[in-house]
């Protein structure tokens, strides 16, 4: 019996946008996945925690952001973990959990001449087919394998919405309607 294709895309996700979606829809049908995992981080290694608001939030964005698509789903391992998260620790407990299932770990091209930097990455390629997104600008070579998927190039960031809206600005369309509505009605990111 073939293994589950599952694709992980990590991150804050503080908040979810049109980005993320965007990425995670095109590596679900470039790498033919049976679906993709949203992974948001409890407090990731390399980005100070104070700016990232608090987890339940994060999750409730999430759910919003992916209802209406049956081929993604919130994978909770490290919120329940809670402390640092780091790939290694997170994908030695999900091949546990699961082992019929064959992960797929997306990354910013960015990310990828990094890999040689990440904890236990000689283990962690053991483990998961790494996948890089390809965006213009960016060195995604590595001594590492990775598999390199196209997106439409889309810029937009968590920092640049959180800026956004701290100053009253318009972020209608960078991210899903429902996001912006949970954003707003619990007065997040300085919206009043």
């Amino acid at each position: 019996m073939s293994k589950l294709k599952v694709g992980l895309l990590g991150g804050t996700f503080n908040p979810v946008h049109q980005g993320h979606l965007l990425i995670a829809e095109q590596a679900l049908s470039q790498l033919h996945l049976d679906r993709v995992d949203f992974l948001p981080d409890f407090v990731p290694p390399h980005v100070d925690h104070k700016d990232a608001i608090a987890a339940h939030h994060r999750v409730a964005m999430l759910q919003l952001a992916i209802q209406s698509n049956p081929f993604f789903q919130i994978e909770l391992t490290e919120i329940k973990r809670q402390g640092k998260s780091y790939s290694y620790d997170t994908m030695c407990e999900l091949r546990a959990q699961h082992p019929d299932v064959e992960y797929y770990f997306i990354i910013g091209g960015d990310m990828v001449a990094y890999l040689d930097k990440w904890y236990r990455i000689d283990d962690l390629v053991q483990m998961v087919k790494f996948v890089g997104v390809n965006r213009p600008g960016t060195n995604s070579s590595s001594t590492y394998p990775v598999v390199g998927i196209s997106v439409p190039e889309f810029a937009v960031s968590s920092s640049l919405i959180r800026h956004d809206l701290q100053r009253g600005n318009d972020v209608r369309y960078l991210l899903p309607d429902s996001v912006l509505d949970y954003i707003k009605e619990h007065h997040l990111y300085g919206t009043r």
